[in-house]
């Protein structure tokens, strides 16, 4: 989730804990301890470009370590300004737990994946019931969080909160929505996906990605919500086979064990670059939800020495018409190349 949701819910908790007199405090406290998890994204490497890939989201975010977490996040508090300012170390500690404490929970609920159970696990959860960025979440939480500062009141706190979980739990309705219409879609196709996801693309809970995988190929469309759901057709790409796509490349090199930490990262959702060979693309981002073209990749050298590393891509590149398109998908229009002989129809809600 992007840092000032973080930080604001991370606010919103203690706040609606604490007493007048700590108000201030406990806003400090939280906002800090809520976004501090993300400080992990400090740990990478120039000769090992996946290594924060590795590291985001791991033990910063972990539940086991929020107590750890949070004390340092306290104590750096403390000795810095507490001490001289004669605050209680033990209500500076108790407000960077309870704001360090939604810090992996909400991020659970993106598409990106969080180790909620690090050591014991290195399971990414992704529950996929909100954007990374959502104004609609974050602007009337922000407002309610200020107003609780100012007025010294926790009742707009605990508002924030219960408007924080009644739109992660919209979240979860509009997800399955979308997931059976995007099962309907597959059915119709005469597919059975083993496995199909949904998810919500930027900043709404409208517009959603679906991608699922039949057969050897993975297919990607958008899925929009109201009365009648509107299908948006995309296209369909092989996944990735090692043998078939990269027979030169080598078990025992680095850039071999590279593509595997990319794929638990991407949680198996690969493919290869339809521009480029040489790179392997993680299906589930897109700059419109109905495209495969990856948001991030990796590219492989057939030359490169056995110990050196693949390179990291990012593609943010874009059309003229990418933004137009995603906000006629997002009202529900007809796309321009679509209104004289459309792909996309209109479906009776799966509600």
């Amino acid at each position: 989730m992007d840092p000032v949701t973080q930080g604001v819910l991370g606010a919103a908790l203690p706040q609606g804990t604490a007493r007048r007199d700590h108000m201030a405090l406990a806003t400090l406290c939280g906002f800090l301890a809520g976004m501090a998890p993300d400080l992990d994204v400090l740990i990478r490497s120039a000769e090992d470009p996946l290594l924060f890939l590795e590291y985001h989201r791991q033990f910063t975010h972990s539940l086991a370590f929020i107590p750890a977490g949070a004390a340092l996040v306290a104590g750096a508090l403390w000795l810095l300004v507490g001490r001289r300012r004669d605050w209680s170390l033990s209500h500076v500690y108790l407000f960077c737990l309870l704001g360090y404490a939604t810090h992996a929970l909400l991020d659970a609920c993106t598409s990106y994946g969080t180790q909620l159970l690090w050591p014991f696990s290195t399971k990414r959860f992704a529950w996929n019931n909100v954007s990374i960025i959502d104004p609609l979440l974050t602007v009337p939480l922000l407002a309610l969080v200020v107003a609780a500062l100012w007025s010294h009141r926790a009742l707009f706190a605990r508002l924030g909160m219960a408007w924080v979980i009644a739109y992660l739990v919209l979240g979860v309705v509009a997800g399955e929505l979308a997931r059976e219409e995007g099962l309907r879609l597959a059915r119709e196709r005469g597919h059975s996906p083993g496995a199909l996801q949904a998810r919500p693309s930027f900043g709404n809970l409208l517009l959603w990605k679906i991608v699922y995988r039949a057969g050897d190929r993975y297919y990607v469309d958008a899925v929009r919500l109201g009365r009648q759901a509107r299908v948006y057709p995309g296209d369909s790409i092989a996944a990735l086979d090692l043998s078939r796509d990269f027979p030169w490349l080598e078990g025992d090199t680095v850039q071999a064990r590279d593509v595997e930490r990319f794929r638990w990262f991407s949680m198996g959702h690969l493919a290869v670059d339809p521009g480029n060979p040489l790179r392997i693309i993680d299906v589930r981002y897109s700059l419109l939800p109905n495209d495969i073209r990856g948001l991030w990749s990796i590219e492989l050298d057939p030359g490169a020495p056995p110990a050196r590393h693949v390179r990291y891509r990012t593609h943010r590149d874009r059309s003229d018409d990418t933004f137009p398109r995603f906000f006629a998908m997002l009202r529900g229009e007809a796309l321009p190349d679509e209104r004289d002989a459309s792909d996309a129809r209109t479906l009776p809600s799966a509600g």
